[in-house]
């Protein structure tokens, strides 16, 4: 058990995206039981920070399994990723990114109206990061967005069930649908 322990550990240390247990079980010529179980033991080790604290996590999302830092050291990591350096996403692609994953399939006219600025060049930005893609037309004509896997992957989900509730100071679902609806009747 301690090899198979090892092997996953070090399969799972250089995977730059979550790992299917059957692709695991394949790689390793092991029986997938055995491999669901070691991952379990894996994951509980880790969790249990023993005999010392660990800095990472092994975690179930995106379909697959993977290595992240732990929650506790997120201000170290932060640190060490930010220095030098200027952040990824700026703010207004935070927002739009936000937009689409709460309110998708969405058009850019869409986000527009609920953001209050334009987003062409940020909707660009998104989908040049792989965060968002087209997903169809609305009737209208207009081109449709919709979150990636590589956005529950780096967001730590599984799927969008795993998004927080919006605040309750948002409009009901009921009212955003109707002022939805009614940009997209604007738009014909």
């Amino acid at each position: 058990m301690n090899e198979l322990l090892a092997q996953l550990e070090a399969i799972l240390a250089i995977a730059s995206e979550p790992v299917d247990e059957v692709d695991l079980a394949a790689a390793l010529e092991t029986p997938l039981g055995q491999v669901k179980a070691a991952l379990e033991t894996l994951k509980n080790e880790y969790e249990e920070q023993t005999p010392r604290p660990r800095g990472y996590r092994l975690r179930h999302v995106g379909g697959g399994w993977r290595l992240y830092s732990a929650p506790a050291y997120a201000p170290v990591v932060g640190k060490f990723i930010t220095r030098g350096r200027r952040a990824r996403l700026s703010r207004a692609s935070l927002e739009t990114l936000a937009v689409i994953a709460y309110r998708q399939p969405c058009s850019r006219s869409q986000i527009a109206q609920i953001r209050g600025v334009a987003v062409d060049s940020v909707v660009r930005t998104l989908l040049a990061h792989e965060l968002i893609e087209e997903a169809g037309e609305a009737p209208s004509g207009a081109v449709l967005y919709r979150t990636t896997s590589l956005f529950l992957e780096q967001m730590g989900m599984n799927s969008l069930d795993e998004l927080p509730p919006l605040s309750p100071f948002m409009p009901q679902s009921e009212d955003l649908d109707n002022m939805l609806a009614a940009m997209e009747d604007h738009d014909e």
